[in-house]
């Protein structure tokens, strides 16, 4: 890897350019290139879940009356209301609720990624900024999505709102993606570096984000409900928008407005899981012990209101429309995807070769036994809400482009010390299964990037890649196996033809998981 790397230095080039408009039919010879059309859907799929609509769709206010609406309840403000807010998105979501709540807004705190402020500033995106003199006190951290010691104390600075509560007052929580790594508030004794090795280590040997919060809540003072036990007696409402598959509010940034229904069996469970259990620190051990022996039993949440406002649900439902506008005949296979992204690409790639062949003349057609193997790895997979059957009969009474939507988050085990995220290993890896088979008269391309822009700790949201990219790779140098053994997918991408298939779009202001999009093209 070293070698290929010295022989062949990486020159950046610029990130394939946003797209301005698209026209109302696929143009096959003078119009966008497939990858450009692939960049634009995957901005409608950011569009639709960004925080200020979905805010302001979710809240009301009278301001004769001074009540607000949260869907089918309503609360009478009366310069009672406070704020509290964390994730990715919620620097957008704060702005929202600011211009909406005005006067009756006394105080606010809220955690947001580090520079988040400064790259909206620079994307000229004054929507999701804070007024000037703003009652909302912003803290920054959890750089590379990771609990640091700024979090640390925009999580202090939360409980202490949270705890000088009362009866008569009404708390706004905002939530988002990102939230576990920007509330960290470790029960003592366990220190903040002690809870942030052992979720790397969870992290690392592929534990699920379901597995990382149980672990998580376990731990925290604020997660698994324990932010609206410490504002009680006041009345909580929770607006947030979903990361997680199947949008359940106790998993999403672990539950902090939601009483945890996991106990210490079940974290035991997990840490012998992934062989984690004897190495745990003494601190972790007399939490756990504690927890175990709690007198009081289990927080309940009745003074709570938890409202999903957006979700990747929502967001490939708007990526569906605009592939169809564009001429597309568009299937959402699945919100749900998840598991390791050796599978999932494995997936994608005989879906590929399925729906490709249905698209060309008899004689190209996939084997019997290919179509069989892709419903057998789609029953492994176990996914909830897999749609595969009803995309198929799509594909084969298309006689045109065809687009396949999906969302989720699959699972990556590191191996070695490269750099990069789960779209660009879930990319890279289902190029090198399109790679497996001559695709024949159609064409055909993957994309895979992060809603809130960011994959892993890099700048990249994602990345996409075509049926030729290991031949082409192989032509500058680039082994995409090697790349792949050591979890290095992001240094293959910004070598692989100067960095054109990374998927650039900047910090969004929203989170949703991710979105894959598999577009086919007969020739």
């Amino acid at each position: 890897m070293a070698a290929v790397l010295q022989v062949l230095p990486c020159v950046a080039r610029a990130p394939l350019r946003p797209l301005l408009s698209g026209g109302p039919v696929v143009r096959q010879a003078s119009g966008m290139a497939l990858a450009e059309q692939a960049q634009q859907l995957f901005e409608s799929t950011v569009g639709a879940v960004l925080p200020g609509p979905m805010l302001h769709r979710a809240l009301s206010l009278d301001p004769g009356s001074g009540l607000l609406k949260v869907r089918d309840r309503s609360f009478q403000l009366r310069q009672n209301l406070h704020l509290v807010g964390f994730g990715k998105a919620v620097l957008g979501m704060a702005a929202a609720a600011e211009e909406l709540l005005g006067q009756h807004l006394v105080q606010g705190v809220i955690s947001v990624p580090k520079g988040i402020r400064a790259a909206m500033e620079r994307a000229g995106k004054q929507e999701m900024l804070l007024k000037p003199h703003s009652r909302v006190q912003v803290f920054e951290g959890a750089e590379d999505n990771l609990p640091d010691r700024d979090a640390l104390r925009a999580a202090l600075a939360i409980r202490q709102l949270a705890e000088g509560l009362t009866a008569d007052d009404l708390l706004l929580v905002l939530i988002s993606g990102g939230g576990s790594a920007l509330l960290p508030a470790p029960i003592p004794p366990v220190t903040l570096e002690e809870k942030q090795t052992l979720t790397k280590l969870l992290a690392a040997r592929g534990a699920n984000i379901q597995e990382l919060n149980t672990i998580r809540k376990a731990l925290s003072q604020l997660k698994g409900g324990g932010l609206a036990q410490a504002a009680y007696p006041a009345q909580v409402v929770s607006l947030i928008l979903s990361d997680v598959v199947g949008d359940p509010v106790e998993v999403i940034a672990s539950g902090p407005t939601v009483a945890s229904v996991h106990n210490v069996q079940d974290c035991l469970h997990i840490l012998n899981r992934y062989g984690l259990r004897a190495a745990l620190p003494r601190s972790v051990k007399t939490v756990l012990a504690r927890a175990d022996s709690d007198p009081h039993g289990p927080h309940t949440c009745g003074h709570v209101l938890n409202v999903i406002i957006g979700s990747n649900v929502l967001a490939l439902a708007e990526a569906q429309r605009r592939a169809e506008a564009l001429g597309y005949r568009a299937v959402v296979l699945s919100a749900a995807i998840q598991g390791d992204v050796k599978s999932v690409a494995r997936f994608y790639g005989l879906l590929a070769q399925v729906a490709g062949a249905h698209l060309t003349p008899p004689g190209t057609a996939a084997s019997m036994e290919q179509e069989e193997q892709l419903h057998e790895l789609a029953a492994e997979l176990q996914l909830p809400d897999l749609r595969l059957k009803e995309a198929l009969e799509t594909v084969v009474g298309a006689g045109g482009p065809v687009c396949l939507l999906a969302g989720g988050e699959p699972t990556v085990q590191l191996q070695g010390s490269g750099k990069g995220g789960r779209n660009q290993e879930l990319a890279l890896r289902v190029g090198a299964e399109l790679g497996r088979w001559p695709p024949g008269p159609v064409d055909v391309l993957f994309l895979s990037g992060g809603t809130d822009g960011q994959d892993g700790p890099t700048e990249a949201a994602g990345a996409w890649v075509v049926p030729e990219l290991a031949s082409q790779a192989a032509a500058e140098g680039l082994d995409v196996a090697s790349f792949l053994s050591c979890s290095d997918s992001h240094t293959f991408f910004r070598c692989f033809h100067g960095g054109v298939h990374l998927l650039h779009t900047g910090l969004t202001g929203t989170n949703v998981m991710d979105a894959h999009l598999l577009l086919l093209r007969p020739r």
